[in-house]
């Protein structure tokens, strides 16, 4: 089997992904926000406005796409992982609450994961795969993600295409992300809680990940953009996200599709490789925090 039949067959395969994060990220800052109308507002436009905006566009250009939803958020708006996974397209699981592991004390991911998941379950929702919110995954994470049977997590960065990472019960497909490919860095501003502090020309971030499909279509790559319904789902930026999905359906080798269909084609493709979490004995004398 050759290196590269997780494609199956295509130039590059690209998973169109939506981190639904909503009031999360900005509740995780702290509760007070929550008194915050302007903030609150802001966050709210995703669910409220983005995500039927951009299912609206999926259907309109034939491509699927994953969701990943906090479970607080399935939680407010109950019908929301229904109306997407009914239009095709996959709901995964995002934490429960936003809050980054590597933040959390002991034990308290273990129940943040958990509770997530009976959140979907109570849904109706089949979850396959995970993000951990602000990609913050923990050494606990990839172990936590196997042991609930999910097939696939989508936090790390140690390639540009799926690899296998064992967890302590089975072996995970890692679909890995990349700042460069993530709207967060292009488009998010708050003054407060300072969650960003820019914002780009939606044709300079077309441009940017335009120069990044062709690269990966050069070398074989899985092109995982992660985008945000309060962010990308603003008209201009909508726009700039239609003609992406144009241009790379124009290059005719690009394949779109749902991450839990790439991950089982990388766990049965014998060529994917298989790497280890770093790991590192950190002299404390020399780095002491």
């Amino acid at each position: 089997m050759s290196e590269h039949t997780w494609t199956r067959g295509a130039a590059a395969v690209a998973t169109l992904t939506f981190d639904v994060d909503a009031e999360t990220p900005i509740l995780a800052e702290g509760r007070r926000f929550a008194d915050h109308p302007m903030v609150m507002s802001h966050q709210s436009y995703g669910p409220d406005v983005g995500v039927p905006r951009i299912l609206d566009l999926l259907d309109e250009m034939v491509v699927p796409a994953t969701f990943f939803v906090p479970g607080w958020v399935a939680e407010q708006r109950p019908g929301l992982a229904r109306s997407i996974v009914d239009r095709g397209h996959e709901v995964a699981h995002h934490s429960y609450s936003h809050r980054a592991p590597t933040s959390l004390p002991a034990g308290a991911e273990r129940a943040d994961f958990v509770r997530a998941l009976d959140v979907f379950a109570a849904q109706g929702i089949d979850i396959a795969g995970h993000r951990a919110a602000m990609w913050s995954a923990s050494r606990e994470t990839i172990g936590l993600v196997a042991e609930y049977g999910l097939a696939y997590d989508s936090s790390l960065m140690g390639d540009d295409r799926p690899y296998l990472v064992d967890g302590t019960h089975a072996p995970v497909v890692e679909l890995p992300v990349h700042w460069s490919l993530d709207d967060w860095e292009q488009y998010a501003y708050l003054p407060e809680p300072r969650i960003g502090a820019v914002i780009e020309s939606p044709v300079k971030v077309e441009g940017m990940w335009r120069a990044e499909l062709d690269g990966m279509r050069h070398y074989g790559c899985l092109f995982n953009v992660c985008m945000h319904p309060f962010l990308t789902g603003r008209p201009g930026r909508m726009m700039a996200l239609r003609r992406l999905i144009g241009y790379a359906q124009e290059c005719g080798d690009v394949t779109f599709v749902r991450c839990r269909d790439v991950a089982a084609w990388a766990r049965e493709d014998a060529g994917t490789p298989r790497r280890a979490l770093p790991s590192y004995d950190v002299d404390p004398a020399v780095y002491p925090n």
